[in-house]
């Protein structure tokens, strides 16, 4: 039971201080390719996940791996390195954590003198409009492969060391650098639901393909690692 705990801590953790970079941190309003992520923003939200996701890898990585993140886990399961009952409890340990770490951030907000339309001003949620769904899908998945390829490279058996956490914290930053602009950068189911069942609308539509596309890309790289093809 300690292992979800942690991971729902954990994810909780990456929305509450993700996106309340964007939010709270007044770096870009609502987190999608058409409401203007500025160029200067696009760094320090890059750092804000990637920085949460290196932190907890050594604050809760000894308990559960770490993974915040479904396509994470669906990764490391499809690479043989995690029970499909585990699989499970984490995705939803995940979920509900940040759906947590979003009512926490909403909380805040609403908080502010003349209050906060979190429809108007969003929560950080993933987004797409000004390019094709293929694009974005074809986005998600290849920066969650990546991702999965970074970090099931860092954590094998022969390869891991004790400077995982920072190679895996500084992908998600280049991916964030590269991708945020595009979809908002989700490479992570749960990261995507938390902020949109309180955004809903278009947020909540759009939901599918932060799914489909993190878990898809998730599931590929760890079956490369699982054929022995990445492996040392």
């Amino acid at each position: 039971m300690k292992k979800y705990v942690a991971e729902a801590i954990g994810a909780g953790a990456l929305v509450l201080l993700g996106c309340g970079s964007v939010t709270l941190g007044e770096l870009g309003g609502v987190l999608s390719s058409t409401q203007g992520i500025g160029p200067l923003a696009v760094l320090p939200i890059a750092f804000a996940f990637g920085l949460t996701v290196t932190a907890f890898a050594y604050g809760i990585g000894p308990v559960s791996g770490c993974h915040i993140n479904p396509a994470v886990s669906i990764g490391v399961w499809s690479a043989g390195r995690l029970s499909t009952l585990n699989l499970i409890g984490y995705i939803i340990a995940q979920c509900l954590g940040a759906i947590a770490g979003a009512a926490i951030l909403y909380a805040i907000l609403k908080g502010r003198e003349g209050g906060y339309d979190v429809a108007a001003a969003g929560l950080g949620q993933n987004g797409w409009s000004n390019i094709s769904t293929t694009s974005a899908f074809l986005a998600e998945f290849v920066g969650t492969f990546l991702f999965l390829v970074v970090i099931l490279g860092a954590t094998s058996t022969n390869g891991g060391t004790a400077s995982a956490g920072v190679a895996i914290g500084l992908a998600l930053v280049v991916i964030h650098i590269a991708l945020i602009r595009v979809t908002g950068t989700s490479v992570n189911p749960a990261r995507s639901l938390g902020p949109a069942v309180f955004v809903g609308g278009k947020a909540l539509e759009q939901l599918w393909l932060f799914f489909a596309a993190p878990l898809l890309g998730g599931l590929t790289a760890g079956l490369l690692f699982r054929w022995r093809s990445l492996e040392p």
